[in-house]
């Protein structure tokens, strides 16, 4: 996923320090990317509904260096890609659709990957789409971005000992990408499993204090991750622990807290810490059924919110 990002930048042949949009509440890899390639990220506030880029906050963030917008479908659902291709449309730049959490998400019946110059896909192991190992992959609908990247991943050679540009080591192995080939043929059951169990928890968690995710007319979402918000999120987490359920934080430190990002992502963002200070993922897996769901609906159910344990 990483390296389709790289090279997903990289084959666009930028200025340095062109600035790329992405989300202010992304995974550090999105914006390790943009730095590896010499460029420099500028963070934009999401939409806490959705947990996506918010269009609406774009345009202000716009400089006369911009040059790629980098919207991340996160948790499963699909950024609204109208208003981003139109804005781009707008100042002429380049659209890279991080996808590595979106495989086979939607809007408006057009695919995660497909708005875009160019998708970049992670296969993760933990991915709906997953390898058994690291492995990911770019899709575009330009003849000459595609016939480029086939030289930058493979050492910048298409032709063995042959080195047209500048390249890297980034081919997938034989053997994830066999197992991958076979998997690929039950992604849409994979995810209407996933949707299946996603519209359970939406039905029947009803405890006071959790905002789930919303679901619209014009999404198809592939849950991911099921993602909900809590202000007293430790201890929820602390209190399901206790019952034998384990949850997960996607991701506790935004990427302007980090130590090694302090200095280059400067700015206050408070949507992104609203986030990630209150953000859990429930299990949800293709493994799961409504019957272990129910576990875990019943242990959110009996959940007694309390205000005073929120962390400050």
């Amino acid at each position: 996923g990483l390296d389709a990002l790289i090279l997903g930048l990289k084959v666009l042949d930028l200025p340095h320090n062109s600035e790329v949009i992405v989300p202010s509440n992304t995974y550090i890899a999105t914006i390790l990317a943009i730095v590896q390639c010499g460029m420099k990220p500028v963070l934009v506030e999401p939409d806490p509904k959705s947990f996506n880029l918010n269009p609406e906050l774009i345009e202000e963030k716009i400089t006369g260096k911009t040059r790629v917008i980098l919207p991340v479908h996160l948790y499963g659902k699909c950024c609204d890609m109208e208003s981003i291709m139109s804005i781009a449309k707008k100042y002429d730049l380049h659209v890279v659709e991080d996808c590595a959490q979106a495989h086979g998400a939607m809007y408006k019946e057009k695919k995660a990957g497909s708005f875009g110059d160019i998708g970049a896909f992670s296969f993760y192991p933990t991915k709906n789409l997953g390898a058994i190992g690291d492995a990911g992959a770019i899709t575009t609908n330009d003849d000459s971005i595609a016939d480029k990247l086939t030289y930058l991943r493979n050492y910048g050679s298409k032709v063995k000992y042959h080195n047209e540009y500048i390249g890297y080591n980034s081919r997938l192995d034989e053997i994830q990408a066999g197992f991958l080939n076979v998997k690929l043929k039950s992604l849409d059951k994979i995810n209407e499993h996933k949707r299946k169990l996603g519209l359970f928890y939406l039905e029947n968690i009803k405890t006071k204090g959790i905002t789930l995710p919303q679901i619209e007319s014009d999404y198809y979402d592939v849950f991911h991750i099921f993602a909900i918000t809590c202000p007293s999120r430790d201890e929820l987490k602390k209190y399901l622990e206790e019952k034998g359920i384990k949850t997960e934080i996607h991701y506790p430190v935004p990427p302007h807290k980090q130590v090694g990002y302090r200095k280059l992502l400067d700015g206050y963002f408070p949507k992104a810490e609203e986030i990630h200070n209150t953000q859990l993922s429930l299990p949800i897996s293709y493994m799961h059924t409504e019957e272990d769901l129910s576990v875990v609906v019943d242990a959110i159910n009996s959940y007694k919110y309390q205000p005073d344990l929120v962390l400050e």
